[in-house]
């Protein structure tokens, strides 16, 4: 019988399994999760003939480098990097047929942050709460990987799909976030709404799957108490203590305590899975005061 698996040979900054995440369970306070960049894994699973739903790896930054245990087609979208199998260069953002006991390997992204892995048949790790995510908060889903480690993979269900061109936006030399009133923007005064629509904030360090955090000018609140903690959702913009916002990711608590200036839309979000620490943010503000 087919081994249809694969080895971890190196796991990189932070690889993980994602797919489409958890819906529907912030009321058992279990975030969303899944990919971060949704169109790169999209792409990704469609090139090699997967549902849209199928579980793939994400990696962050320096990408990973894996060992199948089967012959399998493979597929790497999202930031752009070097891909290589025994060596030997391969395509980013085609089908790539890779053999059993062959290294494929996936180097430092060269623009973004966060590349999509996915293999034809999809990883099959055991689902939780109906999603294969890790989820870095909850502890959720299979943990991180680690070298050594050897997870199994999914039938193939479909052919791998071959494109002339792969549409990619690639990331932004400023990110623009567009975000609608938050439920307390009335807790911080008029020049503060101000600094959050002119300012230029840039990629903090400090930033992962939880949230996308700021260096930049501090907010100024209007309300000096506190809140009792309430319901928080994806592209939520909570300014903690330090006054710099941050906007919460896929892997965000499901509550909070720290006032709610805007929300970013989800259409931008991919984008801010993809900015490197240092990228310019401009935050627009629309609709209500």
């Amino acid at each position: 019988m087919t081994d249809r698996a694969f080895a971890v040979v190196r796991a990189g900054a932070l690889t993980s399994v994602q797919d489409q995440g958890r819906p529907g369970h912030a009321h058992l306070g279990v975030p969303l999760s899944g990919a971060l960049d949704r169109p790169a894994s999209a792409l990704a699973n469609r090139l090699v003939g997967n549902p849209p739903e199928a579980a793939l790896l994400e990696t962050t930054l320096n990408g990973c480098a894996v060992r199948p245990r089967c012959a399998v087609t493979v597929a790497v979208t999202g930031a752009p990097c070097p891909v290589t199998v025994d060596g030997r260069p391969a395509a980013w953002g085609a089908p790539v047929r890779v053999a059993a006991g062959s290294v494929l390997e996936l180097g430092h992204a060269v623009r973004g942050v966060r590349s999509c892995l996915a293999f034809a048949g999809g990883v099959a790790a055991e689902p939780v709460l109906g999603s294969r995510s890790t989820d870095l908060l909850s502890g959720l889903g299979p943990a991180p990987l680690t070298d050594g480690a050897v997870l199994p993979l999914g039938d193939e269900t479909g052919p791998p799909v071959y494109a002339d061109a792969v549409p990619w936006q690639g990331p932004p030399g400023e990110l623009v976030l567009r975000a609608g009133p938050g439920p307390r923007r009335d807790w911080f005064t008029g020049r503060a709404l101000r600094t959050l629509a002119t300012a230029v904030y840039r990629v903090s360090s400090a930033s992962n799957r939880i949230g996308l955090r700021t260096d930049g000018p501090p907010l100024e609140r209007a309300a000096a108490g506190e809140l009792p903690s309430e319901g928080m959702v994806l592209g939520a913009v909570q300014v903690p203590p330090d006054g710099r916002p941050v906007v919460f990711l896929a892997d965000h608590p499901t509550t909070g305590g720290y006032p709610v200036i805007a929300v970013v839309g989800e259409r931008d979000l991919a984008a801010a899975a993809q900015a490197a620490p240092g990228t310019p943010i401009r935050f627009v503000l629309t609709g209500g005061r």
